[in-house]
């Protein structure tokens, strides 16, 4: 008797999910660094919405995230180290 193999369980589809978890982890993290500079009263300019809605390294984005905790201008976001 031959296996049946469904595509849901085909090493592809396990791909095609796990970049989709990925790009949702992205989408995440960039409307969170949005949102706590916006909870905290700090006016985001455009050239830092597009500067973090073009990010897609989730590094960056956690360290973004983390200088949003405590940034007094949404510019120290991209401070350099």
């Amino acid at each position: 008797m031959t296996a049946i193999q469904y595509f849901w369980r085909h090493p592809l589809a396990e791909q095609v999910r796990e970049e989709g978890r990925e790009q949702g982890r992205i989408e995440d993290r960039r409307g969170m660094i949005l949102q706590i500079l916006e909870w905290r009263g700090i006016p985001v300019s455009e050239d830092v919405r597009r500067r973090v809605d073009a990010s897609s390294d989730l590094g960056q984005l956690e360290v973004w995230a983390q200088r949003a905790v405590r940034a007094t201008d949404a510019a120290e976001l991209f401070a350099p180290e």
